[in-house]
């Protein structure tokens, strides 16, 4: 057979085919998620059945049978309707947290002064919100406004002394304010500390390795609790006589430090990630060695490890609260100490405060935590165009 005897040309098109079934829908993603196998149908039933045990009753105490207004004890200690709880219980007492509430954010900041931190959290907000945007523009000066502008007008307002505001000593802060302080500064500061450290102990000069060395190893090695002990008691017995600084001031430089080294191992397992011909293709374009880890190496190892820097983050926030140790109350600090308020003393008091605190912890960092994913995906589509 010849070559033109093997040809075949179509005189008419094939039959259209019917369209395919649709692949969407509730359906569609519980075939594929919760009931594709025999042992994920089981396991959904099972969760479907402990949710019916645990939800109902949970949203009766937090909800139906919730005190949520009242100026004592009394509202918080009475039967629940129906008779069906112990004398003396009762749900939530969410009329706690609500009279609580401002001293929940500003600890015993004086009340005619607290327009000055909500003003400060008004602005960080408002410097915060367009460095999270990525298509806003003019990230360099919302970078200057967050992380320069901000520092001093709140080294301004919030402790006072400066352009006739009364001081207002540390001591008497706490609440949110405290812990937004704290894991701010610890944040702005850990980061860039971090990767100064890894890149300080990946470095070929010995000393600078030794060095950085010794001080991740050493502040890995002991608790924050030591460390803020350390920086609060132990660090004026070592200071000359008459010379001291302030304990808030010390406690934010021991959470620096410690997140800080803890970062610093983050970031060097992204840089020992990176491949060897990225660094050879930098040596071949003539790049010096910090040009080679600015343009080159650092963007990319920063990108691999993003979960293990925000997982830090989240770590630092929720550390915050080991403060208390050294004096400073901060949100979990002031809700345990009124707790002693005999004019609400209840079975659900603490319980209803620490709940409440534990809520407002996951609130911040379950945010870090999405905001995260969707740098994360940003990221890959940009890398995959």
């Amino acid at each position: 057979m010849t070559l033109h005897q093997a040809r075949f040309v179509r005189a008419s098109l094939i039959e259209a085919e019917p369209p395919p079934t649709k692949a969407g829908g509730v359906l569609h993603w519980s075939r594929q998620h919760i009931i594709a196998t025999p042992k994920d149908t089981v396991l959904t039933v099972v969760s479907l059945l402990v949710l019916a045990w645990l939800v109902p009753p949970a949203i009766q105490w937090l909800v139906i049978d919730a005190a949520w207004t009242g100026g004592g004890r009394e509202v918080c200690a009475t039967v629940a309707q129906g008779g069906a709880q112990p004398e003396g219980w009762s749900g939530a007492c969410w009329a706690f947290v609500n009279a609580k509430f401002d001293q929940f954010l500003f600890g015993r900041y004086p009340i005619e002064e607290r327009w000055r931190p909500a003003l400060v959290g008004i602005l960080f907000v408002l410097f915060l919100t367009p460095m999270l945007i990525p298509k806003v523009p003019y990230k360099s000066i919302n970078a200057i406004l967050l992380l320069v502008v901000l520092p001093i007008l709140a080294l301004i307002l919030l402790p006072g002394g400066w352009f006739g505001l009364p001081f207002v000593e540390t001591p008497l802060w706490g609440g949110l304010m405290v812990t937004l302080v704290l894991s701010f500064v610890g944040i702005a500061v850990s980061l860039p500390l971090g990767i100064l450290l890894a890149l300080g102990r990946r470095s070929t000069m010995p000393v600078i390795k030794m060095l950085c060395t010794f001080f991740i190893e050493v502040v890995r090695g002991i608790p924050l609790i030591t460390v803020l002990f350390m920086a609060s008691v132990m660090l004026p017995l070592f200071l000359p006589e008459g010379v001291t600084f302030d304990k808030f001031l010390r406690a934010l430089i021991g959470v620096s430090l410690f997140a800080s080294a803890y970062m610093a191992e983050v970031v060097r397992g992204g840089l020992q990630a990176i491949p060897t011909g990225q660094y050879e293709g930098a040596d071949s374009l003539g790049l010096g060695n910090w040009q080679k880890m600015n343009l080159i190496v650092l963007p990319q190892a920063l990108k691999l490890v993003i979960p293990g820097i925000v997982n830090t983050f989240i770590g630092l926030f929720k550390d915050t609260s080991l403060v208390s140790i050294i004096g400073m109350f901060d949100l979990l600090g002031i809700v345990r100490m009124n707790f002693s308020d005999a004019n609400w003393a209840s079975a659900v008091t603490p319980i209803s405060g620490l709940i409440f605190a534990g809520f407002a912890f996951w609130l911040f960092c379950f945010g870090m935590s999405r905001y995260s994913s969707f740098i994360e995906r940003l990221l890959d589509k940009s890398s995959q165009r």
